[in-house]
């Protein structure tokens, strides 16, 4: 077997084994050399107590976090003044029992043997390791190598106990399914739905990590499929599982759950921004609650784009994304609804601008062009989005005012023209942006003091 472990992790091998310890690569490093893919992340086990890793790293110049000292775990950081340092994590063999929050063990115990350690992961593909010295020797008791190859992902021992023990597994399980484009175990995949009322103990902000690394997944419905099989997605994001079976007309040949998740993958497959994969998967959450027949027997959506971006805040904030996240992902569902045509004026397209912001132009187009593959799962057209970003263009060289604070005076010009600050300033300002995106011409600071002196005469 082909391994390219980094020399700095076969030294600090060569160290443990100096010192009649055994080391074991573990996780995702052994999964991903199995692969074929290049590791990212150092994950060791070893029969040392944390205190005598702590002992041995810091006897070689070693810098020792520890990170999980109360499970077993310290963070090495090996060769701490070279160029290269190495991050590493080792943590003492190990079994678990009792695990009353759903997630973390109540009991951790030292055990005596990688087996014993290798016998508490989740999924036979996560519980493999390799010796490092001497000889790269692979020890799996799960057959997770077998697995591997055949693209499985199975519990280690019973998928019933495993997801019991932590209620983040079923979403691990289905993440992995996205990221790797593996199968779930029937058994695995069946054992689920059983586990759900553990799974809805897991801290929201583990349930965020595990959707963020599905967004980020080649195709992000291969999970959320299987959340709607398992009742995952009724659990956390319950909106986005009520959009099953709300049909829908015109161009769309698919109901509103569907077409999100196409939209979803199309994102993901362009490697949009995090917040238009987020914007993708939740622009339509709405339309169940506005949907309704008109008199010639379609359904219409009215005014979806507000509901859904208010849907969707509440989700995400739910999930404890940050509020930079949250306003940016709302902001472009709410604006994602636009239809350009070559009718519209050079106006329109100042109001455009001024309502998205110049700087979410490029992420809403691409949330646009998500919105219409999503309609029929083909490539859109991009002639009209083409032809606005054109537009944009021409406009931006034009004109730089498209928000309060382009305009040539500020709120003491208004003061000097006795228009004291408030309600009534507001009101002015927002006027006077309203004449400028009209007509550019007209921000200048004479021109729009004489306007708003007319207009605070007319509202006396």
């Amino acid at each position: 077997m082909r391994a390219d472990i980094d020399p700095a992790i076969k030294e600090i091998a060569s160290i443990f084994k100096n010192m009649g310890k055994e080391l074991y690569l573990v996780g995702g490093a052994v999964r991903d050399i199995l692969r074929g893919k290049k590791i990212h992340d150092w994950d060791l086990a070893t029969d040392a107590l944390p205190e005598e890793v702590t002992s041995i790293m810091r006897r070689h110049g070693c810098s020792v976090i520890p990170t999980g000292i109360k499970h077993g775990t310290v963070t090495v950081i090996y060769k701490k003044n070279s160029s290269n340092p190495v991050s590493a994590e080792i943590t003492t063999f190990r079994t678990e029992s009792g695990y009353s929050d759903g997630r973390r063990p109540d009991d951790v115990r030292y055990a005596s043997s990688i087996y014993e350690d290798l016998s508490r992961r989740d999924f036979t593909m996560n519980a493999i390791a390799l010796r490092l010295l001497p000889g790269n020797e692979i020890v799996d008791p799960f057959n997770g190598a077998k697995d591997i190859n055949a693209k499985i992902i199975r519990c280690a021992g019973n998928p019933a106990e495993r997801f019991n023990e932590d209620g983040l597994r079923p979403m691990r399980a289905v993440r992995f399914a996205a990221q790797l484009g593996f199968k779930i175990d029937k058994d695995t995949l069946e054992a689920i739905p059983g586990a759900l009322d553990v799974s809805a103990k897991v801290s929201k902000e583990r349930i965020r990590d595990e959707i963020d690394k599905i967004l980020f997944s080649p195709v992000p419905s291969h999970a959320f499929y299987l959340m709607e099989k398992t009742g995952l997605l009724s659990l956390f994001l319950n909106e986005l599982a009520l959009c099953r079976n709300v049909e829908q007309k015109g161009f769309h040949q698919f109901d509103v759950l569907d077409h999100c998740l196409l939209a979803c993958d199309y994102a993901a497959a362009k490697d949009y921004s995090h917040e238009v994969r987020l914007a993708s998967l939740f622009h339509d959450v709405g339309k169940p609650n506005v949907r309704s027949l008109d008199e010639s027997g379609v359904y219409t959506f009215y005014r979806h784009e507000e509901v859904s971006a208010n849907m969707s805040r509440a989700v995400l904030s739910r999930l404890r994304y940050s509020n930079a996240v949250i306003d940016k992902t709302c902001h472009l569902i709410k604006e994602h609804m636009f239809q350009y045509t070559d009718e519209w004026s050079d106006s329109a397209v100042r109001r455009f601008i001024a309502r998205v912001k110049e700087e979410h132009l490029p992420d809403i187009y691409c949330l646009r062009r998500a919105d219409i593959y999503g309609f029929a799962g083909k490539e859109p057209c991009y002639k009209p989005t083409a032809a606005l970003m054109e537009r944009v263009k021409t406009v931006l060289a034009d004109s730089r005012a498209f928000t309060i604070k382009n305009l040539a005076i500020t709120g003491r010009d208004l003061m000097t023209i006795g228009i004291q600050s408030g309600k009534v300033m507001g009101i002015i300002l927002k006027e006077l942006l309203e004449t400028v995106l009209d007509d550019p011409q007209q921000n200048t600071r004479e021109k729009l003091l004489e306007i708003a002196k007319k207009m605070h005469g007319n509202m006396n």
